[in-house]
């Protein structure tokens, strides 16, 4: 990976900076650390064990800290050769023959039986996770999955429009548990918001393996929301788009319908942000300030086919009190007459609702409206 004059160059600015870390930006195959380990005398560790352990520190629910133990116990099995002294266990008892396992041979044995015991416990989680989509889906309830790279701001949006209060920090990987929020739409069809752990350039496979039972939530969703920092600049975004994709792509999740938004649009200069408003199927909003949000809102709206928003004239009687209230709750009224004792509405609601009502419904076609 690198020579022999780089290699003392790396140990002696080591040395001379009293660094009690080398750390590479890049994968190192076991025997590259041991062997640049041996030579600089400090501990090295790369990409992957950097971003292992940020997402150790950050676990908090149970099931966020079996995928990060998971992820690391991945990791760490094939780097066990070289650490510590290889010792031999005497092997006791009758027909036993020469000395027993060495002490690698066992640590292997220990981390492949805790490894079996995680992946028993996640596909627990995973099934337990099932049923509740399940009893979701039995209510036709859109999920829409807020993906993004790490730190563009997705909690922060997330909390914006759910009131959530989940954590928001600058520092990478915050948000590693999933977390499903209702919010209603102008048309108030009810839809659950999906938050989810950011993605990064290079992400370990073992990460993205580990963190499917998670990442589940994207691969079910009928709106995947693409969250970007809008005043990073062009080179870094258009980076960190194709970073999105591709983990998209890997998780069988990048042709879903995609509405990009641009976060952090209060840090750009309005000549900037009057430009970059031109392009199509983007909306930009500041989660941080508010702005943008009602017409993120809309454009979801919009985006949501499933469950099409439709239009209907109703006559209901007054008396039908409960109906009334349900559909001042549910629908948008477009107008309202009353006529003796019924009322005349003309409505706009989630197919589904309005299907239950078609009783109440007048002569005149109920007509699908593309909603803008």
């Amino acid at each position: 990976m690198i020579g022999k004059g780089k290699l003392e160059e790396i140990a002696a600015t080591a040395k001379a900076a009293q660094a009690d870390l080398i750390l590479f930006d890049h994968d190192l195959s076991p025997s590259q650390q041991r062997n640049i380990e041996k030579e600089v005398e400090t501990r090295v560790i790369d990409r992957t064990q950097l971003i292992l352990d940020i997402f150790a520190k950050h676990a908090r629910t149970r099931e966020g800290q079996l995928q990060v133990e998971l992820a690391q116990l991945e990791y760490m099995l094939p780097r066990l050769a070289g650490r510590g002294i290889e010792m031999s266990q005497l092997g006791g008892g009758i027909g036993t023959r020469g000395p027993g396992e060495t002490q690698l041979e066992t640590d292997r044995r220990k981390i492949a039986r805790r490894m079996r015991h995680i992946k028993e416990q996640v596909e627990e989680v995973r099934r337990v996770r099932s049923q509740q989509r399940s009893r979701r889906e039995s209510v036709p309830v859109a999920t829409v999955a807020l993906v993004g790279y790490t730190n563009a701001g997705k909690s922060t949006l997330f909390n914006a429009l759910t009131q959530a209060g989940v954590l928001e920090s600058s520092k990478m990987f915050a948000t590693l548990d999933p977390t499903l929020r209702g919010v209603t739409l102008p048309s108030k069809k009810k839809i659950l918001l999906s938050d989810t752990v950011g993605f990064i350039r290079d992400l370990p496979h073992s990460l993205v393996t580990s963190f499917r039972a998670t990442l589940e939530e994207v691969q079910r969703a009928e709106l995947v929301l693409h969250v970007s920092d809008a005043s990073a600049p062009a080179y870094i975004a258009k980076e960190q788009r194709s970073q999105v994709e591709k983990v998209l792509s890997e998780l069988d999740a990048k042709h879903k319908p995609t509405l990009r938004v641009m976060n952090k649009a209060d840090l750009l200069m309005p000549s900037e942000l009057a430009t970059l408003r031109k392009e199509p199927n983007v909306t930009y909003v500041s989660a941080l300030k508010g702005t943008g949000l009602p017409e993120l809102l809309e454009k979801i709206d919009a985006l949501l086919t499933d469950d099409p928003l439709v239009r209907m004239k109703l006559r209901i009687p007054q008396s039908e009190g409960r109906i009334l209230a349900q559909l001042e709750a549910t629908a948008k009224i477009l107008s309202r007459e009353f006529r003796d004792d019924d009322v005349d509405l003309e409505v706009q609601a989630p197919e589904s609702y309005l299907r239950g009502l078609e009783k109440f419904q007048e002569r005149s076609k109920k007509q699908k409206t593309k909603h803008l």
